[in-house]
């Protein structure tokens, strides 16, 4: 919700004014911007917010870093259905930019055979908020309870010095390198989703090369070129199929730019080999997660 709130709203109307625009590439005045948005933000919430709980996927950096600006109340929580449901998390007064918080009171978590050099892993929990097991599934409650009661949460973390965890991805989307690297999906997906003009993104292996599909905003990329070309915009429906193809062209500009925008800003085991549009939007399951299973 805060993520859609910031792209839809907030970005759009700070990019609409030149002057703003101009502000907004210098860290100092970009403060400002995000503080005085964050007063109007705070506002709509009724002017009386105290706590604003986040959860369900990583926070986006560049929505986090605005929130901090503005001085927004957000907390961050981490957990699952599983574990009822909170594991991990902090209140809006200890937050830390990229970091979910300490381990909840009570609950045990750990990181499972974590990386030598990284010490990241997956998240494994233990206490009285842990489930019994699933109803009346007792092959599916053995894969993810251990003997001794610890649950696997299938998701990747890594614990920095002050016991604050932080996520890195799901387990089945972790993807490896040829060399043995660990590649994060995830993160690429969120530095391709705050590029103009997309809307999401899916980043997976295919035949040994890093893939990305592409969802682009057609629908505002249409309303710009009807805004910047006025011989288009006089006679819309008599000019739809002209109107089409300088979409398509822009598209096509755009995902040749943004290949080389992700790939400049990863490692080199990170980069996109291979960018395709997506035209159509993905399929997602009730809580808005793409099926990821859907395009493997």
């Amino acid at each position: 919700i805060i993520e859609k709130v910031y792209k839809a709203s907030i970005l759009p109307t700070i990019q609409k004014k030149t002057l703003t625009r101009l502000m907004y590439k210098y860290s100092i005045t970009r403060k400002l911007i995000h503080r005085l948005a964050g007063k109007k933000l705070y506002q709509t919430f009724g002017g009386n917010l105290k706590f604003f709980g986040i959860g369900g996927a990583k926070l986006d950096p560049q929505v986090e870093q605005f929130l901090r600006d503005a001085k927004f109340p957000y907390a961050i929580g981490y957990g699952l259905t599983e574990t009822a449901p909170l594991l991990a998390g902090s209140g809006p007064t200890n937050t830390k930019f990229q970091a979910i918080g300490p381990k909840v009171k009570d609950c045990e978590l750990i990181i499972h055979q974590p990386d030598p050099k990284t010490g990241e892993g997956e998240v494994w929990a233990k206490g009285p908020n842990v489930m019994l097991g699933y109803y009346k599934n007792e092959s599916s409650t053995k894969e993810v309870l251990t003997e001794d009661g610890w649950f696997k949460t299938g998701d990747l973390g890594v614990f920095d010095k002050k016991g604050f965890l932080s996520h890195k991805g799901r387990l089945k989307n972790l993807i490896v390198g040829a060399n043995g690297e660990n590649i994060y999906p995830e993160e690429i997906e969120s530095l391709i989703n705050n590029f103009r003009h997309v809307v999401e993104s899916i980043v997976l292996e295919q035949k040994g090369k890093l893939v990305a599909l592409v969802h682009f905003d057609r629908e505002s990329l249409e309303q710009k070129l009807k805004e910047l070309k006025t011989d288009l915009s006089t006679k819309v429906d008599g000019k739809f199929e002209e109107l089409s193809h300088k979409v398509d062209g822009t598209i096509e500009d755009l995902a040749s730019e943004l290949q080389n925008y992700i790939n400049s800003r990863v490692n080199k085991f990170s980069r996109i080999q291979l960018l395709i549009v997506h035209q159509d939007p993905f399929q997602k399951t009730a809580t808005k997660k793409i099926k990821r299973y859907l395009y493997q």
